[in-house]
């Protein structure tokens, strides 16, 4: 099915986004939108759907996505459709590919070839945020699209990767490049403050840029500086510049990772009630998962990156260069790993840009090197070279009270951080909604079923600025999901990361069916959102 047909949903327990008690009753969908919500609707005509036995929800909100390319390339899009994901903010940690040149447009498919890939039938033709997101409405969608403009790709186009402050020439273009972007549509502003050439911004350049932000109704959703030994010092920057900006702050998978930081999560929590207390309008989001993922050239230090990939790939073949790498990752704690000396047993390869490195993936590069006889070190610095910077990994690090206690937070929203491509990607991208609701909400008993829809459904809207979504309500879009209390689960594991979630029969992109009886049908309903910029 691939028209807005009438469709009444009947007999399901409507867990509305409200944050109420769910109730059992009817809800019709007519024209893309919800057209009643009551306890037993007549509806001639209207295709009737049994939903006995189901929750009737709305759509989830992925908050960080890294699906910027999948929504283009994959007709499919089952790692997000599967888990009632309708809706993903994309254009994220500060890199992606608008707005950019002809020159900046190369260079970000390069570095971030490990969160995206380069697939075949993309020509990357557009430049402008306005451009891309035609392109996506041009190809439709599985999804739901809503972007942000990276700020690590214009301070790119404008001062370039070197590691330096920007004038304030400078500065005022990147502001007029952000406030365009704003205007062609995006929701807010991302930043990678770990990642060349974002992490070379202070404070001050970031506040005038969310100043643009501010001015045009979005938000700034920051990758601070840290999220390991400066993790607590990382946060407070950001609500600094949520303050001094007047921007609204999101704060992107907000964990506390690393052994310094294991029960810590209270210090963040803290941090977030003292400011909103003060005014500050902050939410943030979160993966129910330990590991993280990134790329393994995340791992190296600011220094090491300068200048873009080619550059860096020199200095992996320079000695002296290797020498002095191999000592800030392994005994300083380079920027790249958020201050911290890294533990080469947490560092598990996930995917290879070539496939002849193959092997690699599913190993960590402990277990890499005591199978060859060699360091840690080298196995990590050939890797890089061997797979020109494209290996992504997942990095072990995570403490299941910290999750647990950012997840129950007023200001909590979903986000799977997920990368969808090579071999063995993390299962978040797969899992992470029906892991919310199968085992922190059904055998955890974290949040109840009615607290956790807010959270993964009308919160993200609301800061989205979405008014007309994330809720089981008359009037509004029928981005909607249909699951099982009893039976929704994950089944992605890091063995086989792409099962698709069970337990969720029915999903509705603006009242189409994008998952049908539990199979995924050829429509592709979605498409660009589009802010409205004040």
């Amino acid at each position: 099915m691939s028209t807005r047909a009438d469709l009444l949903l009947r007999g399901g327990l409507v867990v509305d986004g409200s944050g109420a008690e769910p109730v059992t009753g009817d809800v019709l969908v007519r024209s893309g939108r919800i057209a009643a919500v009551g306890g037993r609707i007549d509806a001639p005509g209207a295709r009737v759907v049994d939903a006995d036995g189901l929750a009737v929800a709305p759509g989830f909100i992925d908050m960080h996505a890294h699906s910027d390319l999948a929504v283009l390339a994959d007709g499919d899009h089952l790692a997000k459709v599967t888990q009632g994901v309708t809706t993903e903010v994309v254009g994220q940690d500060g890199i992606s590919y608008a707005p950019v040149t002809d020159e900046t447009m190369a260079l970000v498919r390069e570095q971030i070839a490990g969160w995206n890939g380069i697939p075949d039938g993309v020509d990357f033709s557009w430049r402008s945020v306005a451009e891309y997101l035609a392109e996506v409405d041009r190809r439709g969608s599985a999804t739901n699209v809503a972007y942000l403009v990276p700020q690590g790709t214009v301070r790119m186009n404008v001062v370039g990767t070197g590691d330096r402050r920007a004038t304030p020439a400078e500065i005022a273009e990147m502001r007029a490049q952000v406030d365009r972007g704003l205007r062609e549509g995006a929701f807010g502003l991302s930043s990678g403050l770990t990642y060349v050439p974002g992490m070379f911004a202070d404070t001050d350049e970031l506040v005038a840029l969310c100043e643009v932000v501010a001015g045009r109704g979005g938000f700034y959703a920051p990758h601070q500086r840290s999220y390991g030994a400066g993790a607590i010092g990382a946060y407070a920057e950001m609500v600094d510049v949520a303050r001094r900006s007047g921007c609204a702050l999101h704060l992107t998978h907000a964990t506390m990772n690393f052994p310094e930081n294991r029960g810590r999560a209270g210090e963040l929590l803290a941090l977030v009630d003292r400011a909103v207390a003060d005014g500050v309008d902050i939410t943030l989001d979160t993966y129910p998962y330990l590991p993280g993922s990134t790329t393994l050239s995340a791992l190296l230090p600011s220094r090491a990156a300068v200048g873009g990939p080619e550059r860096t790939l020199a200095r992996l073949g320079d000695p002296a260069e290797r020498a002095w790498i191999t000592h800030e990752v392994e005994v300083v704690g380079s920027d790249g790993c958020h201050g911290v000396p890294v533990d080469w047993d947490t560092i598990e390869i996930a995917g290879v840009r070539d496939a002849a490195l193959g092997d690699r993936v599913g190993r960590t590069v402990a277990r890499i090197a005591l199978d060859e006889g060699r360091s840690p070190a080298e196995v990590f610095l050939d890797l890089l070279v061997a797979d020109r910077l494209g290996t992504s990994i997942l990095q072990h690090v995570g403490d299941e009270q910290n999750v647990r206690e950012i997840m129950r937070h007023p200001r909590h929203t979903g986000g799977s951080d997920g990368i969808l491509v090579g071999a063995k990607p993390h299962p978040r991208g797969s899992g992470t909604f029906p892991r919310y609701l199968g085992r922190y909400v059904r055998e955890e008993g974290v949040l109840s079923l009615a607290e956790m829809i807010v959270h993964l459904s009308a919160r993200p809207a609301a800061r989205l600025g979405l008014h007309d979504r994330g809720r089981i309500a008359e009037g509004h879009v029928a981005d909607v999901v249909l699951f099982d209390p009893a039976a929704v689960a994950d089944r992605a594991t890091p063995d086989e990361p792409r099962l698709t979630a069970a337990g969720i029969p029915w999903v509705l992109v603006g009242g189409v069916p994008v998952i049908e009886e539990g199979a995924r049908t050829a429509a592709r309903p979605g498409g660009a959102l589009r802010h409205a910029p004040r």
